[in-house]
């Protein structure tokens, strides 16, 4: 398989859920000192990871949290934020500019700030109350913040037997899930790595990383262009401007928010020959059990659209680490 190392992304997937340990220890001790709310904070991909995290939670718990946009905090605010507050954070580099300005404006407010950085030397890494460094799998270290701080208040009772399943078999199951759509995502990304625009619709917690997908993957790193629509708004506008030859991809995932994206998948026949849907229920999982798939679709998403990236990169011969304008020029 073209540029895949099995070994290593099994032992990302397994170093990322080893740090259960450290991540539980702060997490206990932010609630155990008492907390007023969680902010969910990020920009560009960060802020889709915040929304991914911020769906999971809302059915399931009764805590006091959001997501925001870094910028729109920098220019809007958010009286949210203050004393009591935890920010809760996730950067590569630890340089982005407005994560930089962000965190600095929410320790002014008084707000805490647990981040994970991948560069432990950057200064974002200075700034903060907490931190935890380990590159990648950043959704996977968000749902463990948000789901032992769920089990601290009683609300996820599923939590240990959950996490020894995936302690278990997350990591061999989604390498096999980028085994098994790797011949797949090579017809996909022969049919569409030359697209003039690409439709990404997705609901729950697929909708975070459709957009991010489409904006931070195919935008920013195949300079492909796209839009990216939540099933639920899918309806009320987009599906007018969808014809015969309208090149568009359904995440279809295993939560709550399922039947959303299963309508549009069921109406796009009507009018479209182009379309593609991907559903998480489509591949075994070995393993994990049926209950907690739901809170893994969009990491199914995520390995299978990395087989995608992989073979329109490969086509199109551009890098995917090249950029015209990000970080190359002052804006």
């Amino acid at each position: 398989m073209l540029k895949f190392d099995g070994e290593a992304k099994w032992k990302s997937v397994e170093g990322a859920l080893a740090l259960r340990a450290p991540i539980n220890q702060i997490v206990d001790s932010i609630y155990e000192n008492g907390f007023k709310n969680v902010c969910w904070l990020g920009i560009g991909g960060t802020w889709a990871s915040a929304l991914q995290v911020e769906v999971h939670m809302k059915e399931r718990s009764s805590l006091d949290f959001f997501s925001e946009n870094a910028a729109e905090f920098l220019t809007t605010g958010n009286k949210k934020i203050g004393q009591g507050s935890i920010a809760v954070i996730s950067s590569v580099t630890g340089t982005t500019e407005e994560m930089l300005r962000a965190v600095k404006r929410c320790r002014e407010l008084g707000a805490k700030v647990f981040a994970f950085i991948d560069t432990s030397s950057s200064p974002l890494a200075t700034m903060v109350d907490w931190c935890i460094s380990y590159p990648q799998n950043e959704q996977l270290k968000f749902f463990m913040v948000a789901d032992r701080l769920m089990y601290l208040n009683g609300e996820f009772p599923e939590y240990d037997a959950m996490y020894q399943n995936f302690d278990q078999s997350l990591p061999r199951a989604l390498v096999d899930v980028e085994i098994e759509a790797d011949c797949f995502a090579r017809e996909f990304a022969e049919k569409h790595h030359n697209d003039a625009l690409h439709y990404f619709v997705g609901a729950g917690n697929q909708y975070g990383a459709c957009y991010s997908y489409a904006m931070c993957y195919w935008e920013e790193q195949h300079w492909i262009r796209t839009k990216s629509i939540h099933s639920a708004e899918f309806f009320h506008g987009m599906f007018e401007v969808i014809d015969r030859d309208s090149n568009v991809t359904v995440y279809v995932g295993e939560d709550s928010q399922r039947e959303l994206s299963l309508r549009v998948a069921r109406f796009l026949p009507r009018i479209c020959s182009n379309f593609t849907i991907i559903d998480s229920k489509d591949y075994e999982l070995k393993g994990i059990a049926e209950e907690y798939r739901g809170c893994l679709s969009h990491l199914v998403m995520h390995a299978v659209n990395n087989r995608i990236d992989v073979h329109i990169e490969n086509l199109n011969r551009h890098p995917m680490e090249i950029r015209r304008y990000y970080r190359q020029l002052d804006y």
